[in-house]
């Protein structure tokens, strides 16, 4: 995910140690407001030794060394819950290092774990959308989990995020930040087979749902997007948006891509020639 900070910002993980199990709060949301949905109950160490090593494994800084505690915690105990907590985290590391292959294996323990964890879905989904190639053996086989993946999260964040001890409003955020995530991949899937008005629609969705932070390539393929459908006064819109997220890094891919889409559908625009739609960054 992009946009991991976020979410480590947002929710952290509550984990209850061995013999403090409470039960959850009632909502007090303000009378015709909507509660916030029961959700799932936190993971619980079962004993005092599978509390201490977990957080032992936890304090580790160093992302393989937290995948060997991990793995040795997994075997230790076999039946923890706490084992898709320490994956995730160990996820997160390498996502934080830019190792997409370790963090696509980490997600994917952690699913074999808990296999509607949404923030393990999501980010499943999106290394093996964004890392899958057209000359893949299992390019069909991929993709077709990554859809499955992104929409099952859709489902499961409003089913399977604990929600006893957090604000509502991080509750809230965190969900949003979930599908936000999940509708841009299924956008770029879409994108990708050239259904480009499923596409659009699901990258309105990812941008529309999340507007604190928005993500420069969900734009930019949106914009991409409405030119393949021909809209391209609106196009020429979120391309200029897409450079304006990006004008503090535009040497980057997204950045180098939003400007030469800006630059095509302003001509074509002007009524110069079209030339070829950018391509957006992988």
């Amino acid at each position: 995910m992009k946009r991991i900070a976020i979410v480590m910002a947002m929710l952290g993980v509550c984990v209850l140690c061995y013999g403090q199990e409470k039960p959850a709060a009632q909502s007090t949301a303000p009378a015709g407001q909507a509660a916030t949905p029961p959700g799932k109950r936190p993971p619980q160490a079962k004993t005092q030794p599978e509390f201490d090593a977990y957080k032992a494994a936890i304090a580790l800084t160093d992302a393989a060394a937290q995948e060997k505690a991990a793995d040795d915690f997994a075997l230790k105990f076999p039946e923890s819950e706490l084992r898709v907590v320490l994956y995730k985290m160990v996820m997160q590391k390498y996502q934080m290092a830019n190792n997409a292959d370790k963090m696509l294996e980490m997600g994917q323990k952690a699913l074999s774990f808990d296999g509607d964890d949404p923030e393990a879905l999501v980010s499943v989904a999106q290394v093996l959308t964004e890392r899958t190639r057209d000359g893949d053996l299992d390019k069909d086989q991929k993709l077709a989990e990554a859809k499955k993946d992104a929409e099952r999260a859709l489902v499961t964040v409003d089913t399977d995020v604990p929600t006893a001890g957090y604000p509502p409003e991080k509750i809230d955020m965190y969900k949003r930040y979930t599908r936000s995530e999940a509708y841009a991949i299924l956008g770029t899937l879409a994108t990708n087979s050239e259904k480009y008005a499923d596409a659009e629609a699901n990258l309105r969705k990812s941008i529309e749902v999340f507007p604190e932070q928005v993500d420069p390539v969900a734009v930019l393929r949106l914009a991409i997007a409405l030119d393949k459908q021909n809209k391209t006064a609106e196009a020429l819109k979120y391309a200029n948006q897409a450079v304006d997220l990006t004008k503090d890094h535009p040497e980057t891919a997204a950045g180098k891509a939003a400007r030469a889409e800006q630059d095509r559908l302003t001509k074509l625009n002007s009524g110069t020639a079209p030339g070829s739609a950018a391509a957006t960054p992988k």
